[in-house]
């Protein structure tokens, strides 16, 4: 891989884990205010997209959706699968 499309792959993770992290706040603070709220697929949609890591921050951070088992496990999942795809597509490029 070239060095641009390194640091636009760079650039756009640390931006979608901010995105991630975000999101886990607003909902948070959405709940407590009983306004409406951001549904589950968005958030793993988001963890999907690549924001997995923010996502499980924000969810800790915030003490958000922790008790729910398939945030608990399916966030950690998704960020193995991420931390996977990336060592292979670096060892590939």
């Amino acid at each position: 891989m070239t060095v641009a499309v390194k640091t636009v792959a760079v650039i756009y993770l640390i931006l979608i884990n901010l995105i991630g992290f975000t999101v886990m706040g607003v909902d948070k603070k959405r709940a407590i205010r009983g306004a409406w709220r951001i549904s589950e697929a968005s958030l793993f949609s988001t963890a999907l997209l690549g924001g997995a890591l923010g996502c499980i921050l924000g969810m800790y951070y915030f003490r958000h959706k922790t008790r729910h088992w398939y945030f608990k496990y399916g966030m950690p999942l998704i960020l193995l699968a991420q931390i996977a795809l990336i060592l292979y597509l670096s060892t590939v490029f």
